[in-house]
């Protein structure tokens, strides 16, 4: 059966509606929901003992507890008592009624409910894309500006020649509109894991964006909206241009209305490993939608890796001139990345050694913390 998000969709709705009473803030709790075989929690941050599940359909009581507690919450330092009702295992909308305290915010337990928070997720990097007109309604509300930066981007920093060259598409970044390739990393590394670990659920999601219906399954055609800009930013010798940028960052404007120049921003090391690890992950998953593709990301892939092999040293990108994002990172972590992904898409043997040599290296094989400029995990996971 097609896997939707009518029914998520639904439950927040009738969540939103049926509590008519007054949420009290003292009971936290997952709003967004519950699926049935997962534990079920509530945090009190005030004394109390009983607790009661109700339905909100027709007001029934489906569980009585008793609260545990007091334990301190090592992150706020408060008292916190806890109400467990994991063992409610019917689908519905509940509220939580704590005896001498009040009421929790209405909340579903079903196998969709987070199929909504997925969706919007999406659709929020459907708004990030650059080059196109994006538009979208949430909450009654919509987001929308007109194509933007349809000139990206000049070539001054890169060869000295004030010509342009095409790198539309992409994400924009966080607070700005540049587009970066070595954060694009993480995001990608990330995403396309998910897809690795979650296709079944994911797949048959519909985004509703303009590929939907098409040849690749929304998740991906999304995800290739970047992959396509990454490719502008790989030259002929396989070095990665670092970013798209503005010299400055721009006002608090719509995208469109950023006109200034945006430059290709010189190569660095960590950009060009990163590319290649994302390219490897492209090839392999778009392989069974689009062989063609799948290849043309496979070959961007082991030109920027023979390019690295040939030259070793770490790179920083030279961003004189420039005040925006600088995303400086060593490119140790990038490269094991990279050799990970090159071995698991090809099978190369030498992808293999590449990796193992450098994972040997690290005494610390998964991080606990990582973020866009340790990326050493997602070769670890990987492997």
């Amino acid at each position: 059966m097609k896997r939707t998000v009518t029914h998520a969709a639904a439950l927040v709705v009738l969540a939103a509606s049926a509590a008519t009473f007054a949420a009290d803030s003292n009971i936290r709790l997952n709003s967004l929901g519950f699926i049935p075989w997962q534990n079920k929690h509530a945090s009190i941050n005030t004394t109390c003992s009983k607790f009661t599940l109700v339905k909100t359909a027709d007001n029934s009581e489906v569980y009585t507890g008793t609260a545990t507690g007091p334990t301190v919450h090592a992150g706020t330092g408060e008292n916190i008592y806890l109400a467990d009702f994991s063992t409610v295992t019917d689908e519905g909308t509940f509220y939580l009624d704590v005896e001498g305290v009040g009421k929790s915010p209405a909340f579903p337990i079903g196998y969709h409910v987070y199929d909504s928070a997925y969706y919007t997720a999406m659709r929020g990097m459907y708004l990030a894309r650059c080059g196109c007109v994006v538009s979208g309604t949430h909450q009654g509300n919509t987001f929308k500006h007109a194509s933007c930066h349809m000139y990206d981007a000049f070539l001054d920093y890169y060869s000295n020649t004030h010509e342009t060259r095409n790198s539309t598409k992409g994400w924009h970044d966080a607070g700005d509109y540049n587009k970066y390739t070595v954060n694009a990393g993480i995001t990608l590394g990330m995403l396309f894991d998910a897809w690795r670990l979650f296709k079944p659920l994911i797949e048959p999601i519909e985004l509703d964006i303009p590929e939907s219906k098409g040849a690749l399954p929304d998740f991906l055609a999304e995800l290739k909206w970047e992959t396509d800009w990454l490719l502008t930013m790989q030259f002929d010798d396989g070095k990665v241009s670092h970013k798209i940028s503005t010299k400055d960052f721009g006002g608090f404007i719509l995208p469109n209305e950023e006109i200034t120049d945006r430059y290709f921003v010189p190569w660095g090391s960590a950009a060009t490993a990163d590319f290649v690890a994302m390219m490897a992950m492209a090839a392999r998953y778009f392989e069974p939608y689009d062989t063609g593709y799948a290849a043309k990301c496979l070959a961007a892939a082991q030109k920027s890796y023979d390019f690295l092999a040939a030259n070793t040293a770490d790179v920083s990108p030279d961003q004189t001139g420039f005040s925006t994002g600088t995303y400086y990172t060593r490119d140790p972590d990038d490269r094991l990345w990279a050799a990970a992904e090159m071995w698991e898409t090809t099978g190369e043997s030498k992808y293999l050694t590449d990796f193992e040599t450098r994972a040997s290296a690290q005494t610390t094989k998964v991080d606990i913390d990582f973020d866009w400029s340790n990326v050493k995990n997602l070769g670890m996971y990987t492997y």
